[in-house]
């Protein structure tokens, strides 16, 4: 039985379906455990400034996850490890063992230094914090710190598990790392305290790591230290890698700043902040990432033919598919906001006042899901061409102009009682306190607005016809969810005389018919217009879910 069982874990999946299914699966399988992560946080905390503190020491080390170990990503690895294997049989290895040395020093390096540097580093980044406060922060900070460790580790091992097709092993890694740090609230909370949820951190991002050491080591592909570099080698990877990393790390440094605006507010901002962009996170990387993923291997092939006119097409319906999907999510999530939120969070110390906050952050956030989805697709379209300079350019403008409108609508609100009266009225928390977190999400939204019409404007320049066929999809999502919206806004009304609102079945059960009421609504309106995307997710479920004979995840037959 322990044969068979790791048996499927080191199964070669060949199929091109057949992986993405996989990965799409486990992927949504870490989004659930998540959720139940964060409803654990909020049922045993509260938006409260524990909670504050704990978010606030993940900001030091995701940033150097972002700047330092995602330089050593699946993407940037693969090609150079395929590309030597197939010149030289040693040579995928030797290629991989000298950046696997020259990363793993300079990551350990980096957090090292790092290490003595955190109470000036959190001193000004999080200026809100009394002095016990920012000891807590500091000693947190430090122990996170091995997280980028192991998880840069893990981007390594997990490049060559994929390019073995071993996608379970990888697939698996999220799964763990979440298990890990319920675990690290369930149990290592009562008995070390706060510093007991980082070590549940730190223990996934070592599962993250070696649940794949096993199948490196059982098939002669684990990297060896070595002290002789191949600088030619590193230089390459760096060359690609730098450019995608920053274009990355933009939107870490702008929650950076953002989160550090936080501290200054109410105790519990932070959690508010982080819980509402968690929400929203569901629906970007179910979406967002999936399509422009996919997407991604079919760019490159048909731009490196020459035939711009597929590349160009490619984009089009990849883009159609994202609005489809993403517009009526966004209205759901403003709608259902309130009841989105106290099902998935509301429990324990996560009282009515927590949930009305976060949810007013979250209606706020959903507003830039579509920008943010479509903005994925544009910057791997432009890696796909070659172009790093002008996501990394976008972007870097971005993160500056996004923590500029969080500064500026946070001393907006202080100043302006209009302001903050039309933030509070439209929103419905009028009677709440710290409020002002508002300003945060909003910043935020509006600049992944001005990011996506950026990048929108610059691929409509350079690959020409792009815009006027997505328009037309635009137009017909948009009237849809605005019915949708205006049917599952009225059902509420009418279900929270059916149900008791006292209790989560009740609260789940008003928006969940609510929504599927908006939903029909929605697909009949798309059906008067004999919308297109509609028809291609009908025939994709007829022939791919109800017909299984047709080969779904079977081998692709290119590649049999």
């Amino acid at each position: 039985m322990v044969k068979r069982i790791l048996g499927i874990f080191h199964k070669e999946i060949s199929g091109l379906h057949q992986a993405a299914y996989l990965l799409g699966f486990f992927a949504l399988c870490s989004q659930i455990l998540a959720l139940v992560r964060d409803r654990i946080l909020a049922s045993q905390f509260g938006a409260t400034s524990t909670l504050d503190l704990y978010y606030a020491a993940f900001r030091i080390p995701d940033f150097i996850f972002i700047t330092v170990g995602s330089m050593v990503s699946v993407s940037v690895l693969i090609p150079f490890i395929i590309e030597r294997s197939q010149k030289d049989g040693d040579g995928g290895k030797k290629f991989i063992s000298n950046i696997f040395s020259f990363f793993f020093l300079f990551i350990v390096a980096t957090c090292a230094v790092v290490f003595f540097f955190v109470p000036s580093l959190c001193k000004y980044l999080f200026p809100g914090f009394d002095p016990s406060n920012l000891s807590q922060v500091i000693s947190l900070t430090r122990v996170l710190l091995l997280s980028p460790i192991f998880l840069g580790l893990s981007n390594i091992f997990g490049t060559l598990t994929q390019a073995r097709k071993r996608f379970f092993l990888f697939a698996l890694s999220p799964i763990f790392y979440n298990l890990a740090i319920i675990a690290g609230i369930i149990y290592l909370y009562p008995k070390f305290g706060l510093i007991g949820l980082v070590y549940g951190v730190i223990l996934g991002a070592f599962f993250h790591f070696a649940i794949q050491i096993p199948f490196v080591i059982q098939h002669g592909i684990c990297p060896k230290f070595e002290f002789k570099y191949n600088w030619s080698d590193i230089k390459k990877v760096l060359f690609i890698s730098v450019p995608r990393t920053f274009t990355l790390g933009s939107d870490n440094i702008s929650m950076m700043f953002l989160i550090s605006f936080a501290s200054l507010m109410t105790a519990g901002s932070i959690a508010v902040f982080n819980f509402s962009f968690n929400l929203q996170s569901v629906p970007l990387t179910i979406i967002g990432v999936s399509y422009s993923l996919a997407a991604f291997p079919i760019l490159i092939q048909t731009y490196l033919s020459g035939d711009l006119k597929k590349f160009t097409e490619q984009m089009i319906n990849s883009a159609r598919h994202i609005i489809f999907w993403s517009v009526p999510i966004v209205t759901l999530f403003i709608v259902l906001r309130a009841q989105i939120v106290r099902t998935i969070l509301g429990a324990g110390h996560f009282n009515w006042y927590n949930t009305r906050l976060t949810a007013a952050a979250l209606a706020i956030f959903a507003a830039s899901i579509i920008f943010q989805n479509l903005t994925l697709l544009f910057v791997r379209a432009y890696y796909a061409a070659g172009n790093t300079k002008k996501p990394l350019i976008a972007k870097g403008i971005n993160a500056l102009f996004t923590v500029a409108l969080g500064y500026g609508f946070m001393v907006l609100y202080t100043k302006s009682p209009l302001f903050k009266d039309i933030m509070e009225t439209a929103l419905r928390v009028k009677d709440i306190p710290g409020t002002i977190i508002l300003t945060l999400p909003l910043g935020w939204s509006i600049g992944e607005f001005f990011n996506m019409v950026v990048l929108w404007t610059l691929f409509q320049k350079d690959f020409k016809g792009f815009s006027k066929k997505v328009m037309k999809t635009f137009f017909q999502i948009f009237t849809a969810s605005s019915v949708m919206g205006f049917v599952a806004y009225n059902l509420l009304n009418i279900f929270d005389k059916v149900f008791d609102l006292d209790t989560m079945l009740g609260i789940f059960m008003q928006g969940f018919l609510a929504g599927l009421g908006g939903i029909f609504a929605g697909v009949l309106v798309l059906c008067l217009f004999k919308n297109e995307e509609l028809k291609d997710v009908w025939n994709t479920l007829h022939k791919k879910i109800f017909k299984p004979e047709t080969s779904v995840i079977g081998p692709d037959a290119e590649m049999q």
